[in-house]
């Protein structure tokens, strides 16, 4: 088994900017977790929780063939209460849809370049969301101490 710090694992573009988001967020008392599915079919790059309970879903888009071939996007709308696309300096952000948030990201940092629009969850939505998030944080944080279980 390898030493996670001697032999960290190699990310691929969308994850490191994901790094970067989830570094920012954190800065401003979001919790992340990367690769989150709110339900059977779906998964979104970067799931948040902010400080006052508001979800938002981030998209990483590492180059343009990355965001066409991305087709489900606008299905994510009905998990999160801000939808945010999170690119490079080099993406083309002119192919981005109005009415959508847009943060220019690297491995390391980020910047809210414009927020996404509000867009409330249903409370019954949000409490299942919130179960769902706890535990799949708290099962990924297990795996990390027995990844064999």
């Amino acid at each position: 088994m390898s030493d996670l710090l001697s032999d960290p694992p190699v990310l691929m573009p969308g994850q490191l900017l994901a790094r970067g988001v989830a570094r920012h967020l954190a800065t401003h008392g979001f919790a992340t977790v990367e690769e989150f599915v709110p339900e059977r079919g779906r998964r979104v790059d970067l799931m948040a929780l902010g400080p006052k309970g508001e979800f938002w879903v981030i998209e990483c888009k590492s180059c343009r063939a990355d965001f066409m071939a991305d087709a489900k996007w606008d299905g994510y709308l009905d998990w999160a209460d801000r939808f945010f696309w999170a690119v490079d300096a080099e993406f083309p952000v002119e192919l981005l849809p109005d009415g959508t948030g847009l943060i220019l990201a690297d491995a390391y940092d980020a910047e809210i370049v414009r927020m996404g629009p509000e867009t409330k969850l249903a409370p019954a939505r949000r409490k299942a969301q919130m179960l769902r998030f706890a535990r799949t944080a708290a099962d990924r944080l297990r795996g990390f101490r027995d990844p064999l279980l």
